[in-house]
């Protein structure tokens, strides 16, 4: 991997070490104070330039293409909303999707299951271990979102998402967000729709480049992708990381993410 990630700035290879614990501390200072932390540049230019070229000419011919309007908890309905609340407004997600079956070839996919990744991401979230999805479609997902598209605002269900940007968007495709909008047994339904509605300052940015890894804490903290626009795609892969072992989809929801069930 020293050829193709930057590990003198990122010793993630060099567990126990001064350096790795230097990096271990400032990344979980990062995700306590902002809620994500970034490898900005781990991937060499020259590797995610080369997956870049190759991945768009695969989503090009051979992604599932997904479309859904949807709200930001992905419900027909919020018990305690009336349709019309604010914190319900509809909007319009299209991304075209490559699944791990189709990425077992390449870089994305292996520094997926790099080992020292997987720890060092366990490692700065305080869990005892991570395990790799078992699921051949999901593990891993590359995600293009071409001009005129968008990932629009929604919560995650996972309380971390882990992201690889391989193609930034020529102008739009910002990652946007507002740290912990909500909490636990706290859904703040009004800042939500002031948010959703243009009446909130409470969005932030986060400028990413290729190459850069991302560890974010999304499930209460309310976000999108705005939309696309110029001549280039926004390409980002999706690793799915877990606390437990054996993890996988249903046939339903393999179904509605990849209209595919195998």
């Amino acid at each position: 991997m020293h050829d193709l990630l930057d590990l003198e700035r990122y010793p993630l290879d060099q567990p126990g070490s001064a350096r790795y614990e230097a990096l271990v501390a400032r990344c979980r200072s990062e995700l306590e104070s902002g809620g994500m932390f970034n490898l900005e540049g781990l991937v060499r230019p020259e590797t995610i330039g080369a997956a870049a070229a190759d991945l768009a000419k695969m989503a090009t011919s051979s992604s599932y293409t997904h479309a859904r309007t949807h709200n930001v908890y992905f419900l027909d309905r919020v018990e305690g909303l009336t349709d019309t609340h604010p914190a319900l407004k509809k909007f319009q997600t299209i991304n075209h999707t490559l699944c791990d079956d189709q990425l077992t070839n390449t870089f994305i996919h292996r520094l997926y299951e790099w080992q020292p990744l997987v720890d060092f991401i366990a490692r700065v979230l305080n869990l005892p271990k991570l395990y790799l999805m078992d699921d051949p479609l999901a593990r891993v997902n590359v995600m293009e979102y071409r001009p005129g598209e968008a990932l629009n605002w929604h919560f995650d269900r996972a309380r971390y998402t882990t992201t690889l940007l391989i193609q930034a968007a020529q102008e739009g495709g910002e990652f946007q967000y507002c740290t912990e909008l909500r909490a636990d047994g706290q859904p703040n339904y009004d800042e939500v729709g002031r948010v959703l509605s243009g009446q909130s300052n409470r969005i932030q940015v986060n400028p990413l480049t290729a190459g850069t890894l991302n560890v974010f804490a999304g499930k209460n903290s309310l976000h999108r992708v705005s939309t696309v626009e110029g001549r280039a795609s926004r390409l980002v892969a999706v690793y799915s990381y877990y606390e437990r072992p054996g993890v996988l989809f249903s046939d339903k929801e393999r179904l509605g993410f990849y209209g595919r069930t195998a």
